[in-house]
C-alpha cells in the first residue's frame, strides 16, 4: 500500500488579479523545484481543499491549489449577494487557469481534480493541450444537459420523496418548469428569507443523493460553514441553470484533442450524481486515457477509490 503524505503547509501563496475585478486564492506547496502539479475543485464553488495534498509527495511536487472565482478565499466571495456573477462563466475559468499558470512560471502542469473540476480539467485541457503533462480525474463528469438533468431530476426517481421535496421548495408556479432556472432566480432574490430557504432545499436534495450511496455520508454538501454553502448552492445553480457555459457534448466530441496527454480515469460504480457511462464514453474518445472502476464507490469516493488516485499521482510523480 502507497503511503499518503501529510497535508503540510503551503510555501507561498496570494491573490491574482483576473481582470472583471476578480482575484483568485492560491497556495504552493511541497517541493519548488518538483513537477508542477495543479488541483482543481468541484463544485463548482466548493473551494480549494488542503485535504488533496494528501496525493502528492511533497518531495516530488510542486503542488498549485487555488479557488475558483467567487468562492474560497477568492474575491469577491458569492456569498454576498450584492456579488455579480457575470463574469463568472466556464470560459473564465480556463483563462483563469492559463494566467495562474503564466503567473507562476509553469510551462506544463499534471492536472488532477474530481466531479466538476474534472469538466473544467477537460475543457482547460482541450483549450491547451501543449500545457498539460498529464491528467489524473475522479468522479468523472463532462457536465452535458444529460447528466444535469439526471441530477436534478431523473435520480428522483430512485429517491421520490426527497426529490418531491427538492421541486415542492420552490413556489407553486415554478415547480414544473426549469427547476434549476427557478433556484438560481430563488437564490439571487432580494429577500434573504427566500435566499436561505432555497440554499437548504438545495443541499438537503445533494446530501439525500450522496447519503443513498453505499459509501455515503449525511451532511456531505450541508456540513460547512454557511458562507461557504452559500457560494456554493449560489455558483452551482448559476453554472447548472445555464448548461455549465458549454457546448452540449463538445467535451466528449473533442476527447481526441487530449491525443498524446496520458490520463487516469477513477470512477465509482454506484456513483448516483455521475453514472459511469460518461467515463466510459471519455476513455473511449481518449485511447492515452485508463480507466479504473471502483466497485464500492459513489461519487464521493472510498477507502479504494483514494488509494486508486493515489496511485495513479504517484505513478505521474515518476
Amino acid at each position: 500500500m502507497t503511503a499518503f503524505h501529510p497535508v503540510g503547509e503551503p510555501y507561498a501563496e496570494g491573490l491574482l488579479d483576473v481582470g472583471d475585478g476578480q482575484r483568485i486564492h492560491w497556495e504552493e506547496s511541497g517541493n519548488p523545484a518538483g513537477r508542477p502539479a495543479v488541483v482543481v475543485h468541484g463544485g463548482p464553488g466548493s473551494g480549494l481543499s488542503a485535504g488533496s495534498r494528501t496525493y502528492f509527495d511533497p518531495e516530488r511536487y510542486r503542488l498549485v491549489l487555488f479557488s475558483q472565482r467567487n468562492c474560497g478565499r477568492s474575491e469577491p466571495h458569492a456569498a454576498d449577494p450584492a456579488t455579480s456573477l457575470a463574469h463568472n462563466t466556464t470560459p473564465h475559468l480556463i483563462a483563469d487557469l492559463e494566467r495562474l499558470r503564466e503567473h507562476l512560471g509553469i510551462d506544463r502542469w499534471l492536472m488532477y481534480g474530481g466531479s466538476w473540476g474534472s469538466t473544467l480539467i477537460l475543457a482547460y485541457a482541450q483549450a491547451h493541450p501543449a500545457r498539460v503533462s498529464g491528467i489524473v480525474l475522479n468522479a468523472v463528469t463532462t457536465t452535458r444537459p444529460e447528466e444535469i438533468d439526471w441530477l436534478y431530476r431523473g435520480v428522483g426517481r430512485l429517491l421520490p420523496e426527497a426529490w418531491a421535496a427538492f421541486r415542492d421548495a420552490l413556489p407553486p408556479g415554478d415547480r414544473d418548469g426549469d427547476l434549476l432556472a427557478a433556484y438560481d432566480r430563488q437564490l439571487n432574490s432580494p429577500d434573504p428569507d427566500v435566499r436561505r430557504a432555497a440554499t437548504l432545499a438545495w443541499v438537503t436534495w445533494e446530501d439525500a443523493v450522496i447519503a443513498h450511496e453505499t459509501q455515503g455520508s449525511p451532511g456531505a454538501y450541508s456540513n460547512r460553514p454557511s458562507e461557504a454553502t452559500t457560494a456554493f448552492v449560489r455558483i452551482a445553480a448559476h453554472y447548472f441553470s445555464r448548461g455549465a457555459f458549454l457546448e452540449p457534448g463538445r467535451l466528449l466530441r473533442d476527447a481526441h484533442r487530449l491525443t498524446g496527454i496520458p490520463g487516469a480515469l477513477i470512477h465509482g460504480a454506484l456513483d448516483l450524481d455521475s453514472p459511469q457511462d460518461t467515463a466510459r464514453l471519455l476513455a473511449e474518445g481518449w485511447p492515452d486515457a485508463e480507466l479504473t472502476v471502483i466497485q464500492d464507490a459513489g461519487h464521493t469516493g472510498s477507502a479504494a477509490t483514494r488509494e486508486a488516485v493515489l496511485a495513479a499521482v504517484t505513478r505521474f510523480a515518476h
